[in-house]
């Protein structure tokens, strides 16, 4: 199907585009909050994301426009604006001054960016970061290996955005096959891509959206990961490990008996922080093996675990969300979901039985605006299928 992008895009500049680049939304059904602590994560590239209708400017200047957003960004790639502006366009700033860090830039780039589903945890940051990376990298004939990409993105968020990410979304918007579950191990970059067992039951990706849209830099989103930072440190000077700077310890670094024997001396926020690590690691394990043997049902109820852990130890996840995560758990058809992202406003995301999809939206939906009718017309439900990471170029004649 032809993007609203390509069109608003010829409309703009009266000629074709010289590519797009599409970059899909992620799903982590298992080891949420996890891969700033360096742990293991489950994630899915998924058929909606971000497209960018591209051409080049031979100027050096950036100069795009959003379907989704207000205010064109414009900037040339040898002046990046600092400070940041606080805006949408902070993560194409980001992504231009990490990438000018690394190469000589000579091209910029005109273009129109257009989201395919309601902003909140489905990572559309980094699929923007990621997309527009793509393209800019294409006109000035970079070609970045997936894990330089993934790593590009990252720094662009930490380090300009303001965001302390790990690299779960990157990763899986980048590294994800259809049909495949990433099993990633965020401490040292590994992953595997296991395959969909041929006796798996069939199952869609259902996204219930909340109604409510949030920005990473407003919630506590950093919060959480220094009181994780905190645990680590406190842990392991209670068990007179060695450590460093604050800034670069994890829960990874700290043994589970060591958390075992000295967790009662930890705070209760930072308690319930390091449980639910450890915890979800654990989970994160057993969802793959149980992906790999087809066991959805066995695979579901680890998310529905997961969510769980997320409201309970992790403590994110507004009321809305908290909602439609109860509202979830009753409802036939669905073998296990949770909130999905950072949990602050946004999404929920299942695995369902697609014979009752139809069953399942009217059901939800009814049942959360009888608690919510204010968010009637904003609430949505999406379905959705596994998908293949990022792409540089797509057949604009689609």
């Amino acid at each position: 199907m032809k993007s609203n992008c390509i069109t608003i895009f010829q409309n703009t500049y009266h000629r074709d585009p010289d590519g797009v680049s599409f970059c899909p939304y992620r799903v982590c059904p298992l080891g949420a909050h996890v891969d700033h602590q360096h742990g293991q994560v489950n994630g899915l590239a998924i058929n909606y994301g971000i497209h960018i209708a591209y051409s080049i400017k031979r100027n050096g200047v950036i100069e795009l426009s959003s379907l989704e957003f207000p205010k064109r960004a414009q900037f040339h790639i040898a002046a990046v604006p600092w400070p940041k502006e606080n805006d949408w366009a902070d993560y194409l700033r980001g992504a231009t001054k990490v990438l000018t860090d690394r190469y000589q830039l000579r091209y910029g780039l005109c273009g129109v960016i257009q989201g395919s589903l309601p902003i909140g945890g489905l990572s559309s940051s980094a699929a923007v970061t990621i997309a527009f990376l793509t393209a800019l990298c294409t006109v000035n004939h970079i070609y970045p290996t997936d894990s330089e990409l993934i790593l590009l993105a990252q720094e662009a968020e930490n380090k300009y955005v303001g965001i302390s990410c790990g690299i779960l979304d990157q990763s899986c918007e980048i590294l994800s096959k259809k049909n495949h579950l990433l099993f990633l191990d965020t401490n040292d970059n590994s992953y595997e891509q296991i395959p969909a067992n041929q006796h798996m039951p069939d199952y869609k990706i259902a996204i219930f959206f909340s109604g409510l849209e949030r920005s990473l830099v407003s919630s506590k989103y950093n919060m959480r990961q220094d009181e994780c930072k905190a645990a680590a440190y406190a842990l392991m000077a209670f068990a007179n490990m060695p450590y460093g700077n604050f800034r670069d310890i994890s829960l990874r670094d700290v043994p589970e008996e060591i958390f075992a024997q000295f967790k009662d001396r930890l705070p209760d926020p930072w308690q319930k922080r390091a449980t639910h690590y450890y915890e979800e690691t654990a989970r994160a394990q057993a969802g793959a093996s149980a992906w790999r043997n087809g066991n959805l049902n066995e695979y579901g109820r680890l998310i529905f675990e997961s969510g769980y852990s997320s409201i309970a130890n992790y403590e994110c996840g507004c009321d809305e969300l908290k909602t439609l995560y109860t509202i979830m758990r009753s409802t036939d058809g669905i073998y296990g979901g949770r909130f999905s992202g950072a949990g602050f406003k946004g999404c929920c995301m299942a695995f369902i039985d697609p014979s009752r999809a139809e069953q399942i939206a009217e059901s939800v939906e009814t049942k959360y605006l009888a608690v919510y009718p204010d968010l009637k017309g904003k609430y949505s439900f999406h379905l959705c299928e596994s998908a293949d990471g990022v792409s540089a170029q797509i057949d604009l004649h689609q």
